[in-house]
């Protein structure tokens, strides 16, 4: 883990993280979906082009190339802790071999926790475009970071 650069302190609402950017082929999307998520628009070509004019990546692939991105971009950087949950996951646009996602973490809430005072809440919504900018997937997320000089 490299040093930590994100406190709770470090997180104010409005706020926007660029988390970078992860190209996807067509040979993930059908690795992870033989493995993960074998419906047939997400592993049968043909199938895929009469319902969705090509193979489309899961939704659950979509997730994993955020989650990584999120988690060297921040997560991995910060005094987070294991997160409570994960609300409102939308995969709005279907994402195919050749896309490039960008992603980034919109702060929409933060508060000091109420039972443990050596950290915080933030709230937060993750967004994925893709090369065009079009929104592909968003999430809201519930995240809770160390105060900064605190002790456990």
């Amino acid at each position: 883990m490299s040093q930590i650069q994100w406190y709770f302190e470090d997180f104010q609402e409005g706020q926007n993280i660029e988390l970078g950017e992860v190209a996807i082929s067509e040979a993930e999307i059908l690795e992870f979906a033989r493995r993960f998520d074998p419906q047939p628009f997400h592993i049968d070509r043909e199938a895929a082009t009469r319902a969705y004019g090509g193979l489309i990546a899961s939704g659950f692939h979509t997730g994993s190339l955020v989650m990584r991105l999120v988690a060297e971009g921040l997560l991995n950087k910060s005094s987070n802790t294991p997160s409570p949950g994960m609300d409102e996951v939308r995969w709005l646009k279907p994402v195919r071999g050749g896309d490039t996602l960008s992603v980034r973490c919109a702060i929409l809430a933060t508060r000091a926790s109420a039972s443990k005072p050596d950290r915080g809440v933030v709230n937060m919504r993750w967004e994925a475009r893709n090369q065009h900018g079009e929104l592909v997937m968003s999430a809201k997320v519930v995240c809770l970071f160390g105060v900064r000089g605190a002790t456990t």
